[in-house]
């Protein structure tokens, strides 16, 4: 029972582990409402949310790879859901339209698939901690991108 809590939250609720293409991309969507909800907080606090989200995405993440028996396997997607609101820190609510949370999302897709250095290098440490660094370093990139996005466009 323990194996499959781990691997329905390491999969966004499941949503790796049924998609059949993509599924760092479709598993990454319960952290559209994760960044919602901590956008939502003060400042202050949105850094310390999004820091323990990271923090609880890397034990979750060890799991999860010890029970598939892969390194970085695709369908754990802990890492993308539960980091996916550092790139959005400091983003005012009103940056959540349908619009613009599509193009953000496609900015921390991007980047994520991408992996500009060091990312993809920090992918060769061990454990649920390489499979959370990069996505952390990914996502500061992508923070910088979308407060770049939002101060071009709105």
């Amino acid at each position: 029972m323990k194996n499959k809590v781990v691997l329905f939250l390491a999969s966004g609720f499941g949503l790796g582990l049924f998609a059949p293409v993509a599924p760092g991309t479709v598993g990454s969507l319960p952290g559209l409402a994760l960044a919602y909800m901590i956008c939502s907080l003060p400042l202050f606090l949105q850094m310390p949310a999004a820091l323990g989200f990271t923090l609880l995405a890397i034990p979750l993440c060890d799991a999860a790879e010890k029970i598939l028996a892969v390194k970085d396997d695709g369908r754990i997607t802990a890492d993308e859901w539960m980091l996916y609101p550092i790139a959005f820190i400091g983003l005012p609510l009103s940056s959540f339209t349908w619009w613009q949370v599509l193009l953000t999302f496609a900015v921390v897709r991007a980047v994520d698939i991408l992996k500009p250095y060091p990312c993809r290098q920090l992918q060769a440490i061990p454990g649920g901690r390489g499979i959370v660094i990069d996505d952390f370093v990914a996502n500061l990139y992508s923070l910088g991108l979308n407060w770049v996005l939002y101060l071009t466009l709105f």
